[in-house]
């Protein structure tokens, strides 16, 4: 680790916002022969370990609402909401099907229960409350939804709404999923929710609500603590689950199994095989400080670039990592005023001259324009020291 942190070089330059094409070990375990498609990918570097026709096309079902959950998240990151608000069912969201936490129309739970019933419950009624709650309407909200797709590179998403009920050009794709997953698992704090396998809504009144998880490896296979089950007559039996052990966290995504039964069965054997075979070597925690880049007329000459995510290097089982340099990619001319949270460099992590992980730094707080006082001052400063 050492030698590791002793490569570390900074490089001025402006980073261009193409997304980053993930590699992919090759395999010739056959891991969900009975599913449409899947992919099994390592949360930190994005390494995919597994793939069965993972780029295809396909009704994702509830699991959109792993997009719904991280868009929440976003907004919670970014003080426009806080768990203890309370939000407003509309007749709207109280009219949604399938799988819901029967919200009547204007009953109120705060943010943290309407987490609970979307994450543990699947609810159909409480996306929709959350989507409103955030974007105003649910159409404005599935605009965010799109827009965050695009920000990700997902080449095989498109959302039609916050649940996933059937809508004609509603579609994603396993490896799309795995990558949304790999987003909202940068939220820990998420995990309280969706590897919760039973909770209560309306605790204390006659209508207590039971929530059961609708993911039923987070109490049978030990580790697992999300993310989203799926199922319609059209998408069949769908699952993105994640689970860790020790260092390494993984991703597993089915499409299409015909039974319960045999949907988990195969995430199963997918996460057996990546415990089994691999191993994480753990750099650096998400909100790590590590660079400052010059700032122009802003109320602080730097900013701190942080992790905007946990960094590591995947391995096979017993291999080292003394052969994997870094490189600081800082955006030059950068200019106040800057938000928390802004993408300012990147993180890259090489192995023989090839990119094996890329991850954003972003600016560890807001920083203003400078003041005409300050900036006096600043010029001031410079003049006499220069004298």
């Amino acid at each position: 680790m050492k030698r590791i942190l002793s490569c570390l070089t900074l490089v001025a330059m402006f980073i261009a916002g193409t997304p980053m094409a993930f590699a992919k070990e090759s395999t010739t375990v056959e891991l969900a022969d009975k599913a449409k498609s899947a992919v099994l990918i390592e949360r930190d570097t994005g390494m995919i370990l597994y793939d069965k026709n993972s780029d295809e096309k396909l009704p994702p079902a509830s699991m959109t609402k792993i997009m719904t959950m991280l868009l929440i998240m976003e907004a919670l990151e970014k003080g426009q909401i806080k768990m203890d608000e309370m939000v407003r069912t509309s007749e709207y969201a109280a009219s949604m099907g399938g799988s819901q936490i029967f919200l009547e129309p204007g009953e109120e739970m705060s943010v943290e229960q309407m987490l609970k019933g979307i994450a543990i419950g699947s609810g159909n009624d409480a996306s929709v409350a959350m989507a409103e709650k955030i974007a105003g309407s649910t159409d404005e909200f599935v605009n965010m939804m799109n827009k965050k797709v695009k920000e990700l590179g997902l080449k095989n998403t498109h959302f039609k709404n916050p649940t996933g009920l059937p809508e004609e050009g509603h579609y994603s794709s396993a490896h799309d999923m795995a990558l949304m997953a790999k987003e909202l698992l940068k939220y820990e704090e998420i995990t309280k929710f969706t590897g919760k396998y039973e909770d209560y809504l309306r605790e204390g009144t006659d209508k207590k609500f039971w929530l059961v998880n609708t993911n039923r490896l987070v109490k049978f296979y030990p580790g697992v603590d999300g993310v989203k089950t799926g199922f319609t007559n059209e998408a069949k039996y769908c699952l993105t689950a994640t689970a860790k052990k020790g260092n390494m966290r993984v991703i597993a995504v089915v499409f299409g199994a015909d039974t319960p039964k045999e949907r988990n069965s195969q995430v199963t054997k997918m996460l057996d095989y990546a415990f089994s075979q691999y191993q994480t070597h753990p750099l650096f925690k998400k909100d790590q400080s590590l660079a400052k880049l010059k700032v122009s007329k802003g109320s602080e000459k730097e900013a701190n670039l942080q992790t905007s995510e946990p960094i590591s290097v995947l391995t096979k089982k017993g291999e080292t990592v003394d052969d994997v340099t870094q490189e600081i990619m800082m955006k030059k001319d950068v200019q106040a005023p800057i938000k928390k949270g802004d993408e300012l460099g990147t993180l890259q992590l090489k192995k023989e001259g090839k990119v094996i992980t890329e991850s954003k730094l972003v600016a560890e707080k807001d920083i203003s324009e400078a003041s005409w006082w300050q900036m006096f001052k600043r010029v001031m400063g410079d003049f006499t020291k220069s004298s």
